[in-house]
């Protein structure tokens, strides 16, 4: 296993120490930092604990940290020029501005202490290397900057919560008005639908209140600004400095981006008892799917003190660990849909545009003004307003209407993953249950399994209680159609030691059909062909292992070709080359690994059907508001024989031949599916427009052969580029914690500089993992250095 050559070098490398002065702290703090970059942090007590996480974060992350303060603070203007001022606007109209210590002790009992600790942290590694600005990272050098310090504000910022469902409502909108609430409900895949003999309708209802002709309008512009990511592109000169650094601007480029991320931000995870296993203990896996990026998303680090001790990732943005074990119990997550967002329209006052008609009486919006300020200009002055219902993100002066978006995110409590502070120290499924009732945002399946025997499951989120509304579309802000508070999370779907021995969760539908608080949670959800897979490995009747669990993992299996495939066992073509083509599906085993040609062939063949069943069953007027269609519908469509359907299946084939050939070449031999012209990674830099090529050489990774796509476990969508998928994973048998594995790709570092920048990017790359180890003694055999950070 490619994770056993780092012991061994082991042998050929002597270990560092050194100390290091640190004001802020109370008593020393030693770190051991392992061969994979992973700090495992020993505190004498718990301020220092969050102190040193937030230090050594900021240590290996810093540019990363300062790009989440500007974007949480509304200050990117500042450091980019006019064209991030609506992002600025869109960020201050959805800040938090409730009570900070109400907020910060709901994540903790001692919330206020903990978040205030790391902060300090994170500012005293940023006071520290402005002492020699030489010495930051390039990428400050490049925008001739200098990180600015942190407060608790920018912890619990929002503003990558993901939590886009008002997008989907504008859109619900936008196409019952173009094509009719039934042919929207034919397209979309609206589930779980209740049970007949429930008293619920069968079909959500899709009822457009308000007029759908003015819904065409940049009605989300600002909302959209500040979710949208930071892009850099070309290298300035004078006279486009400020155009340097760009976002997605075009509709289409923000429709598509919205429609990527909402598809493929996803994960896996399962647990299984010890029944199912061959230690006889529970067993969990976990691997959240974001977008492939340097550095990554996630970051491991190892905590310990009083009253604490835990191993895993969370985001290096916030204290705490978000997944992974402590002494007692493994947790895990994946996207869980609620829906907490809902737009609004208002009748707004012709004699005063800042009143709004609310219960048949003019009720007037709360207004702030704000000054953004901005590179090389003038500062802007903004208004943002607020109605009862949340922020206006939308003024039309020409019909007297205003929309705002009611977002439950806004409320206390809502920062995403916080709440896994209380997780961290949960000693048994009960505790951690608890814990599980203050984690709000985003919705998440979260899975648990202990040395004791127990595994179990809860849903959690934030789910508004609708009774008269499904929050599909739309909805007049006069006060007919109100929230009735938030379902207690305990009242969300969850198990504990399911008779089956398993609980396998992937972005995939788990409600029950006859759930009684059907408005309260999200209609649309992942294929469940990642799902179906697991559970279909899970239940093979063989007690699992850890190496089963990787191989699981990085399980190719595309459960879409083993449906579709056989429908081509009696057609055959005309054209020598489809036939060929087809001959290599023939005797496929529907693995879509890199070396397999059969691969190429179905995924270029599926984009082809999926294509043309899209363009056969979506208005052309609608297709700027539905970019795709869920693949149960583009499946359901083709197993209805007819005679049309076995041309459209050859005729699919033809063009994917085609693809191919053009592509590949016109040796069907060299179509192996994992190549730099098919299905790779290549991971660039965000500033690697704006360096020489030496640094570019430094700075991206890549390409390296792929196998799978969106639809396989191990999932690699939804481009020939992978840009999504698991970066982060981990295996946790709980007989013995030391057999933890792990894997962050492409490095624990930010900083290319550090050999930890891109180490574990081959190692990912080939499916493989590090030891998480926790016991002392184990991480003390790993140590690539020690350091004792002193008071």
């Amino acid at each position: 296993m490619n994770c056993l050559r780092p012991l061994l070098l082991l042998l050929l490398s002597i270990s560092t120490a050194y100390s290091q002065p640190t004001p802020g702290l109370q008593q020393p703090v030693e770190i051991s930092k392992d061969q994979w970059g992973i700090n495992h942090i020993y505190a004498k007590n718990e301020h220092d604990l969050f102190f040193a996480q937030g230090y050594m974060a900021a240590q290996d992350r810093l540019f990363q940290l300062e790009l989440w303060r500007r974007q949480a603070t509304g200050t990117v203007a500042e450091l980019l020029g006019p064209q991030e001022v609506k992002r600025d606007i869109g960020t201050r109209l959805f800040r938090f501005r409730g009570d900070l210590n109400k907020e910060l002790l709901h994540y903790h009992p001692h919330g206020p202490q903990i978040v205030r600790a790391f902060v300090a942290g994170i500012n005293a590694y940023i006071t520290e290397i402005l002492k020699t600005p030489e010495k930051l990272p390039f990428e400050f050098k490049v925008l001739n900057t200098k990180p600015q310090l942190w407060t608790p504000e920018v912890v619990i910022s929002r503003h990558q919560a993901l939590a886009y469902n008002v997008r989907d409502e504008l859109n619900n909108g936008r196409l019952v008005k173009l094509i009719g609430a039934d042919k929207l409900r034919e397209l979309q895949w609206f589930h779980p639908q209740p049970n007949v003999s429930t008293t619920q309708p069968a079909q959500p209802d899709l009822t457009l209140r308000v007029n759908g002709d003015e819904l065409f309008q940049p009605i989300l512009e600002l909302y959209e600004a500040f979710r949208l990511p930071l892009k850099f592109q070309g290298r300035p000169t004078k006279a486009d400095e400020d155009e340097a650094y760009v976002t997605p601007k075009t509709t289409d480029e923000i429709n598509d981006w919205f429609d990527v991320e909402k598809q493929y931000v996803g994960s896996n995870n399962w647990i299984i008892s010890g029944n199912k296993s061959a230690s006889g203990y529970p067993m969990l896996a976990n691997d959240p799917h974001r977008a492939q990026s340097t550095p990554p998303l996630r970051y491991w680090v190892h905590l310990n003190a009083p009253g604490w001790n835990v191993i895993g990732a969370g985001e290096p943005t916030l204290p705490g660990v978000s997944i992974g074990h402590n002494d007692y119990g493994a947790w895990g997550l994946t996207i869980f849909e609620t829906d907490n967002e809902d737009l609004y329209v208002y009748e707004i006052n012709p004699a005063n545009s800042n009143q709004y008609r609310y219960k048949g009486r003019w009720e007037s919006m709360k207004t702030l003004t704000e000054a953004i300020s901005v590179k090389d200009g003038k500062p802007v002055n903004a208004t943002l307003k607020y109605t009862r219902h949340g922020p206006v993100v939308f003024e039309d002066k020409v019909h007297h209407k205003a929309y705002a978006v009611r977002a439950g995110w806004l409320d206390i409590g809502n920062s995403p993953y916080l709440a896994s502070l209380r997780m961290n120290q949960a000693r048994n499924w009960a505790e951690f249950r608890q814990a599980c009732t203050y984690s709000r945002l985003p919705g998440e399946n979260m899975i648990w399994a202990d040395r004791t025997g127990t595994i179990g499951w809860q849903a959690v989120g934030l789910a508004p209680i609708r009774k008269n509304f499904t929050g599909l579309v739309p909805v007049p802000g006069d006060g007919r159609f109100e929230w009735s508070g938030y379902l207690p999370i305990q009242q969300l779907p969850n198990k504990v030691n399911p008779p089956e021995g398993y609980v396998a969760t992937a972005n995939n539908n788990l409600t029950p059909i006859n759930f009684p608080h059907r408005n309260a949670i999200g209609w649309t959800w992942s294929s469940p062909s990642r799902a179906h897979r697991i559970e279909e490995v899970l239940n093979d009747g063989k007690r699992k292992t850890m190496t089963d669990f990787m191989a699981l993992q990085a399980d190719y299996l595309s459960i879409p070709a083993r449906t579709l495939v056989p429908l081509l066992q009696n057609l055959f073509s005309p054209e020598n080359r489809t036939e060929q083509a087809v001959s290599y599906l023939r005797r496929w085993d529907y693995k879509l690994d890199p070396s397999s040609v059969a691969a190429a062939i179905y995924v270029a063949w599926e984009e082809q059907l999926k294509r043309a069943i899209y363009e056969q069953n979506v208005p052309q007027s609608a297709r700027a508001y539905m970019k795709s269609i869920p693949s149960k519908r583009v499946i359901d469509a083709l197993l209805i024989p007819t005679p049309a359907r076995d041309s459209l299946l050859l005729l699919c084939m033809d063009r994917a031949v085609a693809d191919l050939t053009k592509r590949l070449g016109s040796d069907m031999d060299d179509w192996s599916y994992g190549q730099r012209k098919n299905k790779h990674i290549t991971i660039t830099h965000p500033l690697s427009d704006l360096v020489d090529k030496a640094m570019q050489t430094k700075i991206n990774l890549g390409p390296v052969a792929r196998g799978g796509y969106a639809e396989t476990v191990n999932a690699t969508g939804p481009n020939l580029n992978q840009t999504h998928g698991a970066t982060f994973r981990i295996l946790v048998d709980t007989e013995d914690w030391d057999k933890t594995l792990g894997i962050n790709s492409p490095g624990q570092s930010g900083n290319p500089d550090s050999p930890h920048y891109r180490d574990l990017f081959p190692i990912w790359a080939d499916n493989n993992y590090f030891p998480a180890y926790f016991s002392k003694e184990k991480v003390k055999s790993v140590a690539e250095s020690t350091i004792i950070l002193k008071p």
